[in-house]
């Protein structure tokens, strides 16, 4: 057994990026500016995506996009049960009204049957706000057809998904042919595949990446964020009631390199799966993540779930065994129904939501990092192999 605590998802930080901010630390200006800007160059690129937008977390790009768009007070927006509160957070604070629907069995991810149900059965619905769970993206093909059959805009939640592709395309990348007002929201927290420690991306159509860089700072003309250099003015105008997610140089200059080291680290967190599911696969008690052949996950999380039928241990515990082999594992996601806010104020039941209920009793998620050592990985497969072979019915 390990004699030390391996963490769930620890960053991994380099040599370059620890220069980058001390050098922007030295150089005078820490907050948004030169290096944000690059970022969001280089990030733009990367992707593929027409325009970005640095903000300073996920949550945030979100919220922007919502107010882009103009969804407010009155409007609906179709999401989904199994994702962080904060999906479904972004709509409250715009005061329009989550709709939320039950998850594909296999990936978790948003079923479009129910989002087309429910498209059709709730008046007054402007936007379809799909969750890229787990790093594998949703089923976008049928859910941009319902937002153009229907006239709504697609905010997509990418926070687990960079670098992920659908059908060959990355995620935060435009759809050929693509006529609904589309925003993409990618995450950079402290877990993520990519880190800033804090902050986020928002991509998107140019014109409506301009309306939402205004909403970014306090509503804000856009001249006035020039107004502390050599080509500025003091003087500026508010436009709109705007909020403060800019990002700013500090956590742009992790980001830079971060970026670079992107597609290497990607390769060791496909190599840590391959191990997982070489050596798990064989057990029969558990299930492993599923990948569809039309896309390319991100593994941003590695899904495990327990057959419960053939163990004498629920979920709960399972992960207890793992902690006393000093495994750090973890939950993703609570489903929203079971939150006594959205419970309480919108009458969510499990019984709305069989799929994701069923699959929250018996899930967990494993240590994925590519900061984990081979040595890490193989004290996580002999951890879970020791509490099922321990446990088995």
């Amino acid at each position: 057994m390990r004699s030390e605590f391996l963490h769930f998802s620890p960053p991994l930080i380099g040599d370059e990026e620890v220069e980058e901010v001390v050098q922007t630390l030295r150089g005078g200006w820490i907050t948004t500016g030169e290096r944000a800007q690059r970022f969001e160059n280089d990030f733009r690129a990367y992707v593929g995506a027409p325009a970005a937008l640095a903000v300073n977390s996920a949550t945030s790009a979100l919220h922007i996009a919502l107010a882009a768009l103009g969804i407010g007070e009155g409007d609906a927006v179709v999401s989904t049960d199994m994702t962080f509160v904060s999906s479904i957070h972004v709509i409250e604070h715009q005061r329009a009204r989550p709709v939320l629907v039950d998850v594909e069995p296999d990936t978790l991810n948003i079923d479009p049957d129910q989002v087309e149900a429910a498209v059709k059965r709730i008046k007054g619905v402007k936007a379809i706000l799909p969750v890229h769970l787990y790093g594998h993206p949703a089923e976008m093909g049928r859910i941009y057809d319902i937002a153009r059959r229907h006239g709504l805009a697609v905010v997509e939640d990418a926070a687990h998904s960079l670098p992920a592709r659908y059908r060959g395309r990355m995620i935060g990348a435009p759809a050929d042919g693509m006529d609904v007002p589309n925003l993409v929201a990618f995450s950079f927290y402290a877990t993520k595949n990519l880190t800033t420690g804090e902050g986020g991306m928002l991509t998107g159509p140019p014109e409506l990446l301009d309306e939402a860089r205004v909403w970014s700072l306090h509503g804000m003309s856009r001249d006035a964020f020039k107004r502390y250099t050599s080509e500025g003015s003091w003087r500026y105008d508010v436009v709109l009631p705007g909020f403060k997610y800019n990002m700013p140089d500090v956590q742009a200059a992790i980001g830079i390199h971060q970026l670079e080291h992107l597609d290497e680290m990607q390769k060791r967190r496909r190599a840590i799966v391959a191990q997982y599911d070489e050596a798990i696969g064989q057990l029969e008690e558990l299930e492993t993540p599923v990948a569809r052949p039309e896309v390319e996950s991100a593994w941003h999380i590695y899904l495990l779930r327990l057959r419960p039928e053939r163990l004498r241990i629920g979920r709960d515990q399972f992960i207890e065994e793992l902690r006393r082999r000093n495994i750090g594992a973890s939950v993703h996601f609570i489903p929203i129904h079971q939150h006594t806010y959205y419970r309480e104020h919108h009458q969510l039941r499990p019984e709305q939501f069989p799929v994701a209920q069923r699959e929250f009793e018996r899930m967990l998620s494993l240590p994925l990092s590519p900061a984990h050592s081979d040595q890490d990985v193989a004290d996580v497969i002999e951890a879970v192999t020791d509490v099922v072979e321990k446990n088995r019915s």
